[in-house]
């Protein structure tokens, strides 16, 4: 998605565009994904993976007696949000789950995936690409702004405003998503922008 940066260079980026919060995620056996939100002050401790948290917590990753995990982010996955707070932004960093004794824990998604991507590469393959389609539906609020469970417009495939209610959400979701470095094709966002509802 983007260039990997250094340490240093992760440090300068979230001073110039006024980071205080980031996001620690991991993704659960389910594949949900995770995460631990910490404030910037805690950044050196995470970049030297000492992050720990109560694994526990997490459904299928271990007992009460072996809670302490650590999380380990990888500097490649490194994103600063676009949207913007008036208190600053938030970055993310996807992690790899580490047991306490610094192996990684057999039970981490990302760390199955490496080890099976490695696995291919020893039978011949060179590249292992996937894609993910989004889909979701776009519901009215209520006069308290709770959402409802009436739908926003009565659009299909390929339709337009007025049909269409839901066309400018759909365009500031692909401006935010080549904001954060995504890399949007015409197939892509024509099926972004017609799965949405």
């Amino acid at each position: 998605m983007g260039v990997t940066l250094s340490k240093e260079q992760i440090r300068k980026k979230m001073d110039e565009e006024n980071v205080r919060f980031i996001r620690l995620q991991f993704t659960d056996m389910l594949g949900t994904i995770k995460n631990v939100e910490i404030p910037l002050n805690q950044l050196e401790k995470a970049l030297d993976n000492k992050m720990m948290f109560d694994g526990s917590s997490i459904e299928g990753f271990v007992r009460i007696e072996e809670s302490d995990m650590l999380l380990y982010p990888d500097l490649d996955t490194f994103v600063v949000f676009p949207w913007t707070s008036d208190k600053g932004k938030v970055a993310r960093f996807i992690c790899d789950i580490y047991n306490p004794d610094g192996t990684p824990f057999e039970g981490c998604p990302r760390y199955n995936l490496k080890r099976n991507l490695k696995k291919m590469e020893a039978m011949g393959f060179s590249a292992f690409n996937i894609g993910t389609e989004p889909e979701f539906f776009l519901f009215k609020l209520n006069e308290n702004g709770e959402p409802t469970l009436d739908l926003n417009d009565k659009g299909g495939y390929f339709d337009l405003a007025p049909t269409d209610l839901g066309e400018n959400c759909r365009r500031e979701i692909v401006l935010e998503l080549e904001e954060m470095g995504f890399e949007i094709e015409l197939p892509i966002m024509r099926s972004l922008l017609d799965s949405m509802r």
